[in-house]
């Protein structure tokens, strides 16, 4: 048994996928899948069971689930002790944030943190929620800033801000909308949105999955300017967050209908390792995020 089986095997059991944990761990699954075995092996247990779905714990995969997160959980510890001690010697701290959430923030963090910090360095890692969560689970950012995350073990999450999603259309949308539009009544329109497992694409499904709607999704873009071009010139929609009409240059040719019954909000979180505290210098940047006024930021 060593620790790298052992973080693998918490990985499986969250994913709930071996291919999904091979991604996550940046692994082959047939090597993850040896190294299960090699685990099993050693313990002279089944762990896993295979279901149509991907895998599941099985009894004895349970039991030794909790040992295995205490026992990554120390090992997390002693790497972030490390990591400290070197920090206090490189000044350096690692942070993620989504594109747009780093236009926005970025300046003000980044001023702020050399305000109080001159001798320290940060660094910014810009991408999708999914990937930064990705970078956090494997030590390649100290810190992020996520959209909706999933649940996790390994992760502790701290929401920041939430901001409802809207209706957009371009104004010479015909006949027009009205101001407010029922979560129940998306499905009568056409809409372009951004593919899975983009963050507002999964809180829109969910909800309208939970109401029994049927989107009609005549286009699917990942990129908030594209989709606004897009539904513009041909007349129809997108669902996205408020402020992310002001991103777009020339915006007053946009309107939006605000959704209701129920409200879809999304949650910008502080995401950190969940294994212990975190080194000083990622804890001083997570309080100056703490203490920004958000609303500036997505007004």
């Amino acid at each position: 048994m060593d620790l790298r089986q052992i973080r693998y095997f918490i990985v499986v059991c969250e994913m709930r996928s071996l291919s999904r944990a091979g991604e996550v761990l940046g692994v082959s699954q047939p090597s993850l899948s040896r190294q299960i075995q090699l685990l099993e092996a050693e313990l002279r247990h089944h762990l896993l069971a295979r279901t149509g779905r991907g895998v599941e714990p099985t009894e004895a995969g349970l039991r030794f689930l909790e040992h295995a997160k205490t026992l990554d959980a120390m090992a997390q510890h002693a790497r972030q002790d490390m990591r400290a001690f070197r920090a206090a010697a490189q000044d350096k701290v690692r942070l993620g944030m989504p594109h747009r959430v780093a236009r926005r923030m970025a300046p003000h963090i980044v001023q702020s943190f050399r305000r109080l910090h001159p001798d320290a360095a940060l660094t910014l890692a810009e991408g999708l929620s999914s990937e930064m969560n990705e970078w956090l689970v494997k030590g390649r950012v100290d810190l992020a800033l996520l959209y909706d995350p999933p649940s996790s073990s390994l992760l502790r999450f701290e929401s920041i801000y939430r901001e409802d999603l809207v209706l957009a259309y371009g104004k010479a949308c015909r006949p027009v909308p009205p101001p407010r539009v029922r979560a129940r009544d998306l499905g009568r329109y056409p809409l372009v949105l951004p593919s899975a497992p983009n963050t507002i694409r999964a809180l829109v499904d969910r909800t309208c999955r939970e109401l029994n709607v049927t989107l009609d999704v005549v286009a699917e873009v990942d990129v908030v300017h594209t989709i606004l071009e897009t539904m513009a010139e041909e007349g129809m929609f997108t669902i996205i967050p408020r402020s992310a009409l002001s991103d777009m240059a020339g915006q007053d040719f946009l309107a939006f209908s605000s959704i209701v019954e129920p409200v879809i909000m999304n949650n910008l979180t502080l995401a950190t390792p969940a294994s212990g505290p975190l080194p000083p210098l990622a804890e001083a940047t997570a309080q100056i995020i703490r203490g920004l006024e958000m609303k500036r930021f997505f007004a």
